[in-house]
């Protein structure tokens, strides 16, 4: 999956990495980017608040039947395995004016999105992320599905890219994480919760009161 930033150039999707990572390495690559024992190449971006609503504000026709059933069941799975993560963050579904807006788009895989910004003009992945940002500060986001991506992969990429708009915005290339991180760069969308070092991440990126 990929993930863009609305303003500012777009930065790499993953850092390379091999073997376990311990928490601080795994911590420092999802969230700005460090490849292991070296600097940030991103800024933490972090939502100043600690509440955010999540919902699905468009439903292109494509989606009708089953993708649309399923995209709603992805939803609440995600937000439930995100809102038992343990962090300081909480997140309910709202389809009005949400903070993290998804899109069901009529646009496939490889091509250019023609909705509305952040996603507009963005090269569309099987689903991909843009956040509105001021500095370090997330003041939105927009997940985009594309019309190609099969329904056996929505679980498993809604929790992917609802935890990239909280701010965890890099993959993790390194065959290790495949089976135990949702933002492994290698994993096939097979797995549809959070590994351990995930949750480790949200947490340290959102701790709790």
């Amino acid at each position: 999956m990929c993930l863009c930033l609305a303003h500012g150039a777009q930065a790499q999707d993953f850092v390379d990495s091999s073997g376990p990572l311990d928490d601080a390495a795994f911590y420092r690559l999802v969230a700005c980017a460090a490849p292991p024992d070296g600097p940030c190449a991103k800024p933490f971006y972090k939502w100043r608040r600690t509440t955010l609503t999540v919902g699905i504000i468009t439903r292109d026709p494509s989606f009708l039947g089953g993708k649309m059933k399923r995209a709603d069941a992805a939803l609440v799975r995600a937000l439930k395995h995100l809102n038992a993560a343990g962090s300081g963050m909480s997140l309910r579904q709202s389809d009005t004016n949400p903070d993290i807006a998804i899109h069901l788009l009529p646009t496939k895989r490889g091509t250019t999105i023609t909705a509305p910004a952040p996603l507009g003009g963005l090269t569309m992945a099987n689903a991909i992320t843009a956040l509105d940002v001021d500095g370090d500060t997330i003041g939105g986001a927009a997940i985009g599905f594309s019309s190609t991506m099969t329904i056996r992969q929505y679980e498993s990429v809604m929790l992917e890219e609802i935890i990239q708009a909280l701010g965890l915005i890099t993959d993790i290339q390194n065959p290790h994480y495949q089976t135990r991180s949702i933002l492994s760069q290698n994993a096939d969308n097979s797995l549809k919760t959070l590994g351990e070092q995930d949750k480790m991440a949200l947490i340290r990126h959102y701790p709790p009161n």
